[in-house]
């Protein structure tokens, strides 16, 4: 797997700062230990509602990474739509390398 941020998404797993699925990851926000949420390019937007509301509440910030359920799934070894991160080091990476992934697209659409 030569992708950066479903590999940092595991080592994040294997640390145990990674809350997989829509009720942990609202209970982690609820908590006031999430640092950021990351929901899957094609997660029900039914689903996302709760955990978006309490995120918004919180103030924590919301990315949608531009994966899919079945590719986030497979490089974490559980079924998963939406992440809650509860570690700032992890949290502010995965925040730029999918910043910076989606600058580099948008420069795509561009060129």
């Amino acid at each position: 797997m030569n992708d950066r941020i479903l590999s940092l998404l595991g080592i994040c797993r294997r640390a145990g700062k990674l809350v997989i699925g829509a009720d942990p990851s609202a209970d982690s926000i609820i908590k006031r230990k999430s640092r950021l949420i990351i929901f899957a390019k094609d997660f029900s937007k039914n689903s996302c509602k709760p955990v978006l509301s309490a995120a918004h509440q919180a103030g924590v910030k919301v990315l949608e990474i531009n994966r899919s359920k079945e590719q986030l799934s497979l490089a974490l070894g559980k079924l998963c739509g939406v992440l809650s991160i509860e570690d700032k080091g992890f949290s502010d990476k995965l925040t730029e390398l999918i910043n910076s992934e989606m600058n580099e697209q948008r420069g795509e659409l561009y060129d």
